[in-house]
């Protein structure tokens, strides 16, 4: 990539990554920063290796936009091989974490292939939706659609890991809707997602249903499966307008908030600093959105613009279960807060996601990118 091609680099859009990226570090540091390191390690500290993962994901993203984004169309079939290879790998030499058997262990830097498998959905998706652009409009392109998307899903499901399957479900439908569909065959999607229910609810397993239980009936086991929903509620009440400082809130440095650094980050932050910081994040999660719609908008090609939407639908669907299983709209489901939450594989392959799209955008440099 030539140097006038870094003319088009959206470098808000870097800038609302960056910023995120910082406030994910700093409360994963307010939230274990009393937790023990096994053996006394610091290397291995939660804080530590955000970082880590941070600097590596980061220069991949830079990586990823530099490379010309139709070079992966070439190699669809091959990017949807590899998938499915590392999903079906975690059956058999895959490591068991929090019940799921998810993760690869490949020593220095531990996998989770459901995480890149949904980067790697999203070419699979754009490529045939761009293909059959001319065909997006009926109802026909949907089972081909369905017949990609539905292999990953279940894996992912079987694992069992709910929720990134949701997310994939939620790609499918995203990508679908952005190539044009209509939105009567959208509602016909919907009936028959509503047919199925009966049949998901007895096939999940009894934890899930436990989960969505207790998000109807809160009061039923206080001390149990909604202690920490009940315990991330009074951290964002608790917080005020301008919060009791960091590194100063009750629940989470008593420990009183569970998983706190992870699926709770957001009630750390709303705790320590108040409304205002809330605000301050959701600004930026909505500057991240749009910027990278904006990318969709201005797209030289169908290919490069579902692109966009789908890693858009991606990070919308993400931020939105998560804050709200965090304020208790929501069942808990596990899904990280995108570029805040600790995790090493999902804060890397968001941030792959986020160099897909900046390569689009430098590749569309006859166009702005003013708000």
């Amino acid at each position: 990539m030539n140097t006038q091609s870094w003319r088009s680099f959206d470098f808000i859009l870097l800038l609302s990554v960056v910023l995120l990226v910082i406030i994910g570090v700093a409360m994963i540091h307010s939230a274990t920063r009393f937790s023990p390191s096994p053996d006394g390690v610091q290397w291995d500290a939660p804080v530590v290796r955000q970082l880590l993962y941070g600097a590596v994901g980061l220069a991949l993203m830079v990586i990823f936009a530099a490379i010309d984004y139709r070079f992966w169309r070439g190699a669809n079939w091959l990017i949807y091989a590899v998938m499915l290879l590392l999903l079906l790998a975690l059956f058999i030499v895959g490591q068991v974490s929090f019940g799921a058997r998810s993760w690869l262990d490949l020593t220095l830097f531990p996998m989770q292939p459901s995480e890149l498998s949904k980067v790697l959905l999203i070419l699979v998706l754009a490529k045939y939706l761009g293909d059959h652009s001319e065909d997006n409009g009926s109802f026909r392109h949907i089972p081909a659609t369905l017949i990609l998307a539905a292999p990953p899903i279940a894996l992912t499901y079987l694992q069992p890991d709910m929720g990134t399957a949701l997310v994939m479900v939620a790609i499918w439908l995203g990508m679908v809707f952005a190539s044009g569909t209509r939105i009567s065959n959208l509602l016909l999607i919907g009936l028959a997602g509503g047919v199925a229910a009966p049949v998901v609810w007895s096939s999940i397993k009894p934890y899930m249903r436990d989960r969505i239980v207790t998000f109807f009936s809160p009061g039923a086991d206080m001390l149990g499966a909604s202690y920490n929903t009940q315990q991330a509620v009074i951290s964002i009440g608790s917080g005020g307008l301008w919060g009791k400082g960091f590194g100063q809130g009750t629940q989470s440095q008593l420990q009183f908030l569970r998983v706190r650094h992870t699926d709770f980050v957001f009630s750390v932050l709303a705790e320590e600093m108040g409304f205002i910081g809330s605000v301050v994040l959701l600004v930026l999660l909505a500057l991240l959105l749009l910027r990278v719609l904006r990318v969709a908008q201005v797209a030289r090609d169908s290919y490069g613009r579902l692109i966009a939407c789908g890693v858009a639908t991606m990070l919308l669907f993400q931020s939105l279960v998560n804050l709200g299983m965090n304020v208790n709209l929501l069942p808990v489901t596990g899904l990280p807060l995108p570029l805040v939450s600790y995790g090493g594989s999902s804060l890397v392959n968001t941030l792959i996601a986020v160099g897909l799209v900046e390569s689009v955008a430098v590749r569309h440099r006859e166009l702005g990118f003013g708000i």
